[in-house]
């Protein structure tokens, strides 16, 4: 696989070199119990330098949205260190922008022009010092000209996640986007297939998902009774629809839902067990000794890239967990079996073929360690991986 040939060719810093100040802005905080794919990016940060996150885009309206970082509001607006040494800052304002209709645009565009520039004083100081700043899409452009006046030395890096049109980004971030792209000194995409979305400018270059291997292979006892057990990880686009159609197809197996959320709760078959969230360090036995594992993506919604970026169909496949899931994402991967969503007679195929074939080696996918690495290399670094747009 060509992600695994680029991590390996990527060289350890050496061991006298000085520690770099990283400055991560996002719209996540590092402390949440919550882990996404850049909280384990900070972990491996931290082993390299001295790591800020600054955490944006929170007021008052998060409350709207349930947003995840809720419980941590009386930490708020202070300088919090975490054991591992992570400075954190999770920035809170009465209001925040956001998304508004098209007859309200003007005047939410001169909020995030001043929400992008009365900046507390500590982001003024992390960005002055920093020597690598890592802006996450969907929130952090708004910072971007203040960044540039600040700190034009810095080694600019812009993780572009998801489309615009799929997390249903403000107007003023993607017309900041458009404009100010070419820029950045590095864009890193995780598929060839997000990059068709950026301007004819933009300098990008792929990356890979990250996996803990050590944590996912770490030998578990089986929290099942026995039998045949299939496994659902998460709430992203949850689809209740491929459980109502497959539990009472498959009487003899037991469907485990772990952090489906509200759309999970609806179920009511004798063989669909639904948990709430759980630590990941729980839910690796799930994975570990399921038989097959779901990505139950909604149809509508689903999009084409993420059959590069899905985490969960990532680690399915490191521990070699045969994956149902929507056509549109199995791609050329093997131990993926796709169905169309909606269609009762697929989704049985495709859970029984996945059930056929069990379980398989897993893949050596890279670890977030060599992510880490590839994404701090200089542009014109020979083992970068240039997208051509």
């Amino acid at each position: 696989m060509d992600d695994i040939r680029a991590a390996e060719e990527i060289a350890e810093p050496a061991a006298d070199a000085p520690r770099r100040r990283f400055l991560l802005v996002t719209r996540h905080d590092y402390r949440t119990r919550r882990k996404a794919g850049i909280h384990f990016l900070v972990d491996e940060l931290q082993t390299l330098g001295d790591v800020q996150v600054f955490s944006c885009s929170f007021s008052l309206l998060s409350k709207l949205k349930g947003d995840a970082r809720l419980p941590l509001a009386a930490e708020a607006n202070r300088v919090v260190r975490t054991p591992n040494g992570v400075e954190t800052y999770l920035w809170k304002t009465l209001v925040h922008p956001c998304r508004v209709p098209h007859a309200a645009q003007p005047l939410m565009d001169v909020l995030f022009r001043h929400y992008g520039s009365r900046v507390p004083r500590v982001l003024r100081d992390w960005l002055a010092r920093a020597d690598v700043i890592l802006f996450e899409s969907a929130a952090s452009e708004v910072f971007y000209p203040l960044v540039r006046k600040l700190n034009p030395g810095a080694l600019f890096v812009y993780l572009y996640s998801d489309t615009f049109e799929a997390v249903n980004a403000p107007h003023y971030l993607r017309e900041m986007v458009a404009r100010t792209a070419g820029e950045y000194d590095k864009i890193m995409v995780k598929s060839p297939l997000l990059a068709q979305a950026l301007p004819k400018d933009a300098k990008v270059f792929l990356t890979s998902q990250g996996f803990d291997k050590a944590e996912l292979r770490r030998e578990t006892p089986s929290p099942y009774a026995g039998g045949v057990n299939l496994v659902s990880v998460g709430n992203m686009l949850f689809d209740p629809t491929v459980f109502e159609i497959a539990a009472p197809a498959f009487p003899e197996a037991t469907f485990h839902i772990i952090g489906g959320g509200p759309r999970a709760e609806t179920l009511a078959a004798p063989n669909v067990k639904v948990y709430g969230e759980m630590p990941f360090a729980e839910t690796l036995a799930y994975l570990q000794h399921a038989d097959a594992g779901i990505a139950p993506y909604q149809g509508d919604k689903v999009a084409p890239y993420l059959v590069d970026t899905s985490l969960k169909l990532g680690q399915y496949r490191v521990l070699g967990l045969p994956a149902i899931c929507p056509a549109a994402v199995t791609g050329d991967y093997d131990g993926r079996y796709g169905y169309t969503p909606g269609d009762a007679a697929s989704i049985v195929a495709a859970v029984r073929a996945a059930l056929d074939r069990g379980r398989f080696p897993g893949v050596d996918l890279p670890s977030w360690h060599d992510v880490a690495l590839e994404m701090l290399l200089p542009p014109d670094d020979p083992a970068v991986r240039r997208v051509t747009l």
